[in-house]
Formats: C-alpha cells, sequence, structure tokens
C-alpha cells in the first residue's frame, strides 16, 4: 500500500517510477538500470534499509546516488543512524504530498548539479591530458648523444600539465649542443602554456645564433639568446607577470666547453673525479623587466664529469613531515658518483621517490645531466636518453 501510494504521488508530480517488493530487488533494479533517486524504507524484507543502504555506499559506482529514507516518526533514531550512513534526506510516514514534492525536487535539484560539475570535471580533464600530450610533444623525443658523450633527462609534472621543460638540440651546424632546463613561475595551465613560448623562444633564437656563417664567440651568442628572449618575453607579455628561471648552454663536444648563462635559475653542479662546482646565476629570471643585464661564463668539462641541472622541484621534495629533501642531501648524492648520465639521473629519482613516500608531490621535477666519457668507460651509448613520465 505504501509502494502504490508513493508511486501514485510521485507519478502525478511528473516522475517516472519503478518499485521494488524488497532490499535484494532494489539492488537488482539498480544495477542493472540507471535511476536519479532511491525512495527507501527501512523495515523491508529480505533485506532492510540499512543493508541495502550500506551496500549502496560501499560502491564506487553508486556510492553517490541520492537516497531519501522512509520512515514512520517514531523511527527517528534509525533515520539518524541513515543519515550518518550516507542517507540524503528522510520523509515520514504517512507521506505529506506538499514535503513529498520539496525534498524530492530539492534532492533531484541537487543531483543534476553534481551531474553537471562531474561532466564538466571529466571535460576538463580531458583538456588537461590533451594539453599533457601537446606539451609532451614540446620535449625532444630523442636527445643527441654526441660521440664520447651521454646526454640524458627526466621528466615528472606533479599536474597534468606543467611549468618546467628541458631541451637539448644540435646548432652550428651540429658542431655544438644546445641544453636548456627551466622552471616557469606559478602552476597549472597558464603555466605551461608560457613554458611553450618560452622553449619556442629559446631554441629558436639559440639556432638563429649560431648559424652558420656567424663568427661571433659562444659567449656573445648565447648571451643574444637569453637577451632576446627575455625582452621578448617582458615587452609582448608583460602584463601576464610570467616569467621563467632558466639554465641556458652550449657545449663543443670536441673541447668539453660548456658556455652557459644562469638565469635566476637553481645553480647546476659539475660533478666527478674534481671537487664539484656550482653554476651559480649569472642575471634575472627571464621575462621580469626589459633590458636586464645577463652574463655568460664559461666551464669546461674533463674526461669523467658531469653537468647535473635540475628544477626545485628536486630539493622541494617534501616527506611525510613537511621536511624538505634539500641541497646538501641532493649533493651528497651527487658526490657518489655514478657510471653514466642516465644512471645518476636513476639515483636522484629513486632517492627522492624514497624521501618523499607517502606525501603529495607539489612541484614538477626536472633533470637534465650531461657526461664526458673517461678511459675505461663503456663506449656506445644508447642513443636517445630522454626520459620522461
Amino acid at each position: 500500500m505504501n509502494r502504490d501510494l508513493l508511486s501514485r504521488r510521485l507519478q502525478q508530480q511528473g516522475h517516472t517510477v519503478s518499485r521494488a517488493e524488497n532490499g535484494r530487488r532494489a539492488l537488482e533494479m539498480i544495477a542493472a538500470e540507471e535511476f536519479d533517486l532511491v525512495l527507501l524504507d527501512i523495515m523491508m524484507p529480505d533485506l532492510d534499509g540499512y543493508a541495502v543502504l550500506e551496500r549502496l555506499r560501499a560502491d564506487k559506482v553508486l556510492d553517490r546516488l541520492p537516497v531519501i529514507m522512509i520512515s514512520a516518526v517514531t523511527e527517528l533514531e534509525s533515520v539518524v543512524r541513515c543519515i550518518e550512513m550516507g542517507a540524503t534526506d528522510y520523509l515520514p510516514k504517512p507521506f505529506n504530498t506538499v514535503l513529498l514534492r520539496a525534498r524530492v525536487g530539492a534532492t533531484l535539484e541537487k543531483k543534476r548539479l553534481r551531474d553537471r560539475e562531474r561532466l564538466w570535471a571529466r571535460s576538463l580533464e580531458r583538456e588537461l591530458e590533451i594539453g599533457r600530450e601537446i606539451q609532451q610533444s614540446f620535449l625532444p623525443e630523442e636527445l643527441p648523444q654526441p660521440a664520447g658523450w651521454e646526454i640524458a633527462a627526466t621528466f615528472q609534472p606533479a599536474r597534468q600539465v606543467a611549468g618546467d621543460f628541458y631541451d637539448a638540440f644540435p646548432v652550428a651546424g651540429g658542431s655544438r649542443i644546445g641544453l636548456v632546463v627551466a622552471d616557469v613561475c606559478d602552476k597549472g595551465v597558464g603555466a605551461a602554456l608560457f613554458m611553450a613560448l618560452f622553449r619556442s623562444l629559446l631554441r629558436a633564437f639559440t639556432e638563429r645564433a649560431f648559424a652558420a656563417g656567424d663568427a661571433a664567440a659562444d659567449g656573445s651568442r648565447l648571451l643574444s639568446t637569453v637577451v632576446a628572449t627575455n625582452d621578448y618575453i617582458a615587452r609582448t607579455h608583460g602584463r601576464s607577470n610570467m616569467f621563467a628561471t632558466a639554465f641556458v648552454a652550449v657545449l663543443d663536444p670536441k673541447t668539453g666547453s660548456v658556455v652557459w648563462v644562469n638565469a635566476g635559475h637553481e645553480a647546476p653542479v659539475v660533478c666527478g673525479p674534481a671537487p664539484a662546482v656550482r653554476l651559480a646565476p649569472t642575471g634575472p629570471a627571464l621575462g621580469m623587466m626589459p633590458d636586464m643585464k645577463f652574463a655568460a661564463r664559461e666551464t669546461v668539462l674533463a674526461p669523467g664529469q658531469t653537468l647535473f641541472a635540475f628544477t626545485d622541484g628536486v630539493t622541494d621534495a617534501k616527506d611525510r613531515s613537511g621536511r624538505f629533501f634539500s641541497e646538501e642531501r641532493l649533493l651528497t648524492l651527487l658526490s657518489e658518483g655514478a657510471p653514466s648520465a642516465a644512471a645518476l639521473l636513476a639515483a636522484v629519482e629513486s632517492s627522492v621517490a624514497s624521501y618523499s613516500a607517502g606525501s603529495e608531490r607539489s612541484d614538477d621535477i626536472t633533470m637534465l645531466a650531461v657526461r664526458r666519457a673517461q678511459a675505461g668507460d663503456r663506449q656506445g651509448f644508447v642513443a636517445g636518453g630522454a626520459a620522461s613520465s
């Protein structure tokens, strides 16, 4: 009688209604069809309302299905228990038409809003996934591997899209290798858009500066690249207040010379047989203001030495207590050495992952290692060397 009465009133209000004579049948119907709302009596044969509600809330697909409990006025404590178990609302028996209309209408409206939010979230997730795929395409599929050298990189975005990036590409007809590790300020979509812009500008300006026939010194040519990138961003996109720290370098594989500019970036480390050397900033971050001053420096990598560049996601990784991985821990790890650039990156990556296990990563992690072979090294490094996840 209660089912018949409730069904007629809901149908009069314009709803489509299905009826189940017990809790087990209700679960079968809910599993087979899509419903917007369940009106569930506490006292039922076979499976009571508590058992049905518990199974619905334990199901990852059905846990958000709205459930209005039906109870007699004397069952208020049972209603409270159901609300604690995840019920949306309750209706007392006997049914009041106005109250029925109000509570069913309000519950369905909330469900419609949640459905739209989930649809929007899925759409946004898909857009971010497309953005991640496009951004991934900006990273080099393969890294140049000049004879006697190994270049490896790793990239771990904290979200679908990231502000970090690395690059390694031949310039000057292949006689030089351009190297970049950069970190765009902020997170998310805005940082990802500017990451693409910074990466394209740095590569294009470097290729132009080191074009065949240009007899200028490597330092002057690299400096023009950095200045041009800084001024373009500052003048064209100054209102966006977006900037990037960047380590930009050009390697001469024949001599081991690395000409570099550090635009406000974490100081890379030259490690190996000799004591470690840090390549400190030689200018501000790129894009903050036009006409900023930068300086180019030169470092020569000896056989067995490795240039290790990274973003602050490495040193700022936190453990469960909120303590940073720190530069000290990184430098200690680098001092232990590794037989190859890829092995060095793998060791740092493993150490950071172990240190931060159980805590949420809040920043992107990007690393680039350039190693000069020495006598006794295994020759013929694997081409590519790029790793991303």
